[in-house]
């Protein structure tokens, strides 16, 4: 059996998302897949910290943070660690990053993960920061130290996008992808098609923790933006920044336009798209009035989905859940259990 010893940096809903699973499936995580998953440190910046080399008790570190807790409170362990500290001294095999994302300097996030790729640990991160801004540096210096650099949660959540498009669709070749890559925006898109105007479908979105109480990196194209660069330079061999995806969010849109669009059997969707050009890479965040008989047409709620365009196989879409506390904790699982199995 193999013991992966793993420093959770950024203990907020992801990051107690994926600890929920590991509890939850440490028995089962044994039996399927010979993986005991210890959590040797765990630091965030307003949480506190803890570190323990023989396993912190999972149940009892979510509990210390419960109603704006701390881990202070988690008795055993040392205690006061900021995020590099904790990652020059766990001595954990793999770190999961799921700090905030800030997608014009990528920290403190990428300091995190060129800490710990330096220090010859694994790294798996749902923050689009680093990948968007930092991969081709990220993944050369995990090259050079003998480590994996993996996130598959920062496009579309726990739902496999990059591992599908990597492992699945091998062998073909990729010459466009789009999709609806915020949850936020789609949610309100369908309200509003059902007749409730911008501000009544922000206003939901924000009271169910879909939208921030600044909602501008979702509602402006920022945060799908962010994802198309990703896809664009992973899958595609682009290397695009942020600045190069043509960009309009949803707020200009009216009821009158979804009305219209109804009418002439069209739906409107945010896309994001990257599709290889004869000059390039063109990338865009937009939204598009989308046939009725597109897949992506069918697509409601806060549901992402994206199609790959591909030569042996033509479109292939994959639909599922683009957030979410346990989703996304999910998709940190999906990186370890990934590095587990190849070490």
């Amino acid at each position: 059996m193999k013991t992966l010893k793993i420093a959770q940096i950024g203990f907020g809903t992801v990051g107690q998302g994926l600890l929920e699973i590991i509890q939850t499936k440490s028995k089962d995580l044994v039996e399927t897949e010979g993986v005991e998953v210890r959590v040797v440190a765990i630091s965030d910046f307003q949480k506190g910290s803890v570190a323990d080399p023989d396993g912190i008790d999972i149940g009892r570190a979510l509990e210390a943070v419960k109603d704006g807790g701390s881990l202070d409170s988690y008795e055993g362990g040392s205690h006061g660690w900021d995020a590099l500290t904790t990652i020059s001294e766990c001595g954990a095999d793999v770190m999961c990053e799921a700090t905030f994302t800030d997608l014009e300097t990528g920290e403190p996030a990428i300091s995190h993960v060129k800490a710990a790729l330096e220090k010859g640990m694994h790294v798996t991160t749902t923050n689009k920061g680093p990948v968007v801004l930092a991969a081709r540096e990220m993944m050369d210096l995990a090259r050079k130290n003998g480590v994996q650099f993996l996130f598959e949660g920062a496009v579309m959540s726990g739902t496999p996008t990059l591992s599908f498009a990597m492992k699945n669709l091998a062998g073909c070749t990729i010459s466009k992808i789009e999709g609806i890559l915020n949850g936020t925006t789609n949610y309100m898109l369908t309200e509003m098609e059902a007749g409730k105007d911008y501000d009544i479908a922000l206003k939901q979105a924000q009271e169910l923790g879909y939208a921030e109480a600044v909602p501008d990196a979702d509602v402006e194209g920022f945060d799908a933006a962010g994802k198309v660069v990703i896809l664009a330079n992973l899958l595609l061999g682009a290397a695009i920044g942020p600045k190069d995806v043509d960009r309009t969010g949803i707020t200009g849109l009216s009821i009158g336009q979804l009305e219209k669009a109804a009418k002439d059997g069209l739906r409107y969707k945010l896309i994001g798209s990257a599709e290889k050009t004869a000059t390039g890479i063109a990338a865009s965040v937009k939204p598009i009035a989308l046939p009725l008989a597109d897949p992506l047409a069918g697509v409601g709620g806060a549901t992402n989905a994206l199609t790959f365009h591909t030569d042996l196989l033509g479109p292939v879409t994959v639909v599922g859940a683009g957030a979410g506390r346990v989703e996304t904790g999910f998709a940190l699982l999906q990186d370890l259990l990934d590095i587990a199995r190849s070490n």
